[in-house]
This record gives C-alpha cells, structure tokens and sequence, in this order.
C-alpha cells in the first residue's frame, strides 16, 4: 500500500509530510525518558524495525482475485513497543524502503507514514486495541484484538489513499470506484495481517505474559535474538517465495484501465527533484528482482541481498535514532 509521487499533488504531499513530522516529533518527545529508562530498547526498537522490513518483502495471494498483500507491521510495532516508539521505528521501515529500494515515492513519504503508521498508532491502538486488549492480557483477547486491530488498519489506510489521490485531482480515479476496489481487498489483506500478529504476539507472549496490557519492557535477549533469525530467514529466504501478484493497491489501480500510473513520471519540478534523488539513492530499485535464482522462477539473486541489507540498515537507523533520542533531557510533563 505503498503510494506513489504520481498519485499526489505536491500539495497533499506536503501536507501530509508536515502532519506526520510532527507525529514523530511527538513521538520522539514522549519517547525519550522512556528510552533514558531502559538502555536496551533502542536494540529492541532496531531488531523489531528490520523483522517488520522484511515482513513487508512477503506478497501473499489473496486466492481468487489475482491480486497479492503484505503486512503494514504499524500495529504489530504499536502493541510491541508502544505507540511512539512504533511510530518512528515504521517510518524509518518506510524511509529506508523510498531512499534505497525506491518503495513508495519520496513525495509521498508522509502519506506513506500517516496511513501505515500514524493511523495504528495513533488511532486504532489506543481506541480499538487497548479497550478489546483489556488489562489482564489474557491471550485470546489480546489475539481478538489484534485481528480486529490489524484489519481495521489496513482498511483505514486503504480509505486514506483513496481519499489523498482524490484530493490531490492530478488522477483520474474516480473516488467512489476507487474504494469499492480497494476497501474489500484490503480487508482481506488485513485479515491475514491480524492473523500473522496474533501468531507473533502469541509467541511473544510465552516470555512477556503482560503483553498487550503493556509493551514489552526490558526484554529479555532471547526475544531479541527471536526477532533478529526471524528478520534473516525472512528476509533473505522467505522472500525467495513472494507472490509475483500485484498488490492491492496496484490491483485496483490496474482494475480501473489507469496501469500508466504504476510507471507515470511526476509532471511537477518538486516531485521531479525528489524523483531524481530517489533515483540516485535506490542501490537495489524493486529489490533487484531481475536474476532467478537457480532452479527457480520465484525469486531472483538480489532478493535476498536486498531483504538483508534491508534489514541491517533499518536496524542501523533506528539505532542510531533511539541513541540519539536518549540524550533528550527535557523531561515531558
């Protein structure tokens, strides 16, 4: 669900940029005596950042429909480590994927945070999952809510790029038709997500059995050393076997006659710039899936250099983040 500069006026992007900045800006306010209390959650916050990146390299089919998904992952990091913490660690899943795999458009970053991350954290976590969650943690209630949780997301995303292409008016996707594609893929996509965060919350909460009441805290290194095997086998041998469907957000562009906005080149100087930049930052553009590998048509001999490097330089950067972050004194009231 990863939108692209063509959908968006320089306008809306922008606008959309300034309201997620000043989520994680925020974000990083709240976030810091946290981080000044507990010196391994920024390893925590890193290790979670690179398994959700290389989650999103995973294309299921939705059967029946030609069309494919892959996690969001803002919900799963919001139940995981709180909704601040979950919001800078999903933008900086997205910002690696714009700068060095050209994954969404450098214009729509912003769009991009809101919908995959402002949403869940901000809104659905705090008034979906928190009063299904309850305070106990019991583990069939945190599963309910998270399968709610993650499908509401996903949906609440798709609606929020449907209406941003809309206002910008650059497209001519009419809006109404646009939803009635997008919605019911996306609840289906966001039912497998609930699905797949209900399983990795359950695994989770063998070591943690208060999570879902509360994030986890000073977690222990074997649930570190989980998330970072689970993020190398995902991303450099799982991926091999991603759906070659588009997503659904390209399906229902395609279903509407509009695929040359899959590949249109921004017509505006801002988004040309920025295209420009992109283009010169992307060392492994569409994660390089030009090479099978041998004996197979799945994948291709970039893919898993691409989910591994991936990996490491989101958990790279959000290291460097959550450091830099825990030298923040100012105490908020």
């Amino acid at each position: 669900m990863h939108m692209a500069d063509a959908l968006l006026s320089p306008g809306v992007g922008l606008g959309f940029l300034a309201a997620s900045c000043a989520a994680l800006a925020l974000s990083a306010r709240r976030l810091a005596p946290r981080l000044q209390q507990d010196s391994r959650l920024p390893a925590l916050m890193g290790v979670l950042g690179a398994f959700v990146f290389a989650a999103q390299m995973i294309n299921f089919t939705i059967p029946g429909t030609g069309s494919s998904g892959h996690l969001g992952g803002g919900m799963l990091l919001a139940i995981l480590l709180g909704p601040w913490a979950g919001l800078i660690v999903i933008a900086s899943v997205l910002l690696v994927q714009a700068l060095f795999f050209a994954d969404g458009g450098l214009l729509a970053w912003g769009a991009n945070v809101f919908n995959l991350g402002v949403l869940s954290c901000f809104v659905l976590y705090p008034l979906v999952f928190r009063p299904l969650c309850g305070k106990g943690g019991q583990r069939l209630r945190v599963s309910m809510a998270a399968l709610i949780s993650c499908t509401l997301a996903m949906m609440l995303g798709a609606f929020g790029v449907s209406l941003e292409t809309a206002i910008s008016g650059i497209t001519y996707l009419p809006l109404a038709e646009f939803l009635a594609l997008m919605l019911p893929i996306h609840l289906a996509i966001g039912l497998v997500e609930g699905g797949v965060t209900a399983a990795v919350l359950a695994f989770v909460a063998r070591r943690h059995p208060t999570l879902g009441a509360v994030p986890l805290q000073n977690s222990a290194v074997g649930t570190v050393a989980a998330f970072i095997l689970a993020a190398l086998l995902t991303g450099g041998v799982l991926s091999w076997f991603a759906s070659s469907h588009p997503d659904g957000l390209e399906w229902s562009i395609t279903r509407l006659g509009a695929e040359h906005l899959l590949q249109q080149v921004p017509q505006d100087k801002l988004a040309q710039q920025l295209a420009s930049v992109q283009q010169a930052t992307s060392v492994l553009p569409g994660y390089d899936t030009a090479t099978p590998l041998p004996a197979s048509g799945m994948a291709s001999a970039g893919t898993s250099l691409a989910g591994v490097v991936g990996a490491g330089v989101t958990l790279l950067l959000v290291l460097l983040l959550g450091t830099a972050l825990r030298r923040l004194r100012k105490p908020v009231p």
